[in-house]
């Protein structure tokens, strides 16, 4: 049954279809023919196949004079399915005898594993032909950072955030993404905020559950409203209780024992989780650490941390 992540995914290029060629030629450096319109058209490839062959979506691509010039078929592939290697092939070659035009698929596996299974040329018979899927994974989607990039291909940076939320660079990655998701309407921008919250592990949730929270006690708007309308029902796990208490009081000092005490928790919490025990000196540091900025530094230094020296440099 779809998950809720891979119809997210499949919707992002139903709701725009000049993404898949836009990303063909960015990322992939194809050719795209020259084009004046990308649309859906996945139910002509349902009148075509029976039902255990059947695309999560197909994008037609025509000229000026309406002429069909490239089909693009889209698969979400978010495990390993050796199936796969017999319907891909399907896909191609009954779109492309139906339609008289040139066809891709185009998988998008956010997966880094999946990605290169499903990269692997698919030999249909004794070497002689084979088909080459484009796979829009970890390897080929790039790492954004940068939120006014994020902001000009919002779809893209939420790819990015989905494919290297976890990786070294995780957090500013999902920082640009959720910058981007401000231009969004509501609705969209929250099922990507939670396409991208479901694929994060705990160590990265933790941090930007810590992130949030230094925001909203700062009163900086640097996320959707919905992200802090979660935060203020409790729905992120460590944001609530007395580590607001001092910015409801609304006294300085208050707020600031608030963010430090809140950045020592998420800290404990993430080696906890990492599997890396501290001796007695090194928690005593950072309960003694008074100082926002480096325990900033410690939590960032955590991801791909073996030992707590790793972390406390």
């Amino acid at each position: 049954m779809p998950t809720l992540e891979h119809n997210a995914l499949v919707e992002m290029f139903r709701e725009d279809p000049a993404l898949a060629p836009r990303l063909l030629a960015t990322l992939f450096h194809v050719e795209v023919p020259p084009h004046a319109s990308a649309a859906v058209v996945e139910s002509s490839l349902d009148q075509l196949m029976p039902v255990e062959f059947r695309a999560d979506l197909v994008l037609e691509l025509r000229d000026a004079t309406g002429t069909l010039v490239l089909a693009i078929v889209i698969e979400v592939q978010r495990d390993v399915d050796p199936n796969k290697k017999f319907s891909w092939p399907t896909y191609v070659t009954v779109v492309r005898a139906k339609k008289r035009c040139r066809t891709v698929v185009l998988v998008v596996a956010p997966d880094a594993g999946v990605a290169a299974w499903a990269a692997e040329n698919i030999d249909i018979g004794l070497g002689l032909g084979h088909v080459e899927p484009l796979v829009l994974g970890p390897a080929v989607v790039p790492e954004i950072t940068d939120p006014a990039d994020a902001e000009a291909e919002a779809e893209l940076a939420v790819l990015s955030a989905v494919a290297h939320g976890n990786g070294p660079n995780g957090l500013a990655v999902v920082r640009a993404a959720l910058a981007a998701l401000g231009r969004l309407d509501q609705e969209h921008a929250m099922v990507y905020f939670q396409l991208i919250w479901n694929g994060l592990r705990e160590p990265m949730r933790q941090a930007l559950e810590a992130l949030v929270m230094e925001r909203q006690i700062e009163g900086e708007a640097t996320f959707p409203p919905f992200v802090r309308q979660l935060i203020d029902r409790g729905k992120l796990e460590g944001m609530r209780e007395g580590k607001l208490e001092g910015m409801r009081e609304g006294k300085l000092e208050g707020m600031r024992e608030g963010k430090l005490e809140g950045k020592r928790d998420t800290l404990l919490r993430l080696f906890a989780r990492a599997g890396i025990e501290l001796t007695e000196n090194e928690s005593a540091r950072i309960q003694a650490c008074t100082d926002i900025a480096t325990l900033d530094r410690w939590i960032d230094n955590i991801l791909g941390a073996k030992t707590a020296a790793d972390v406390l440099s």
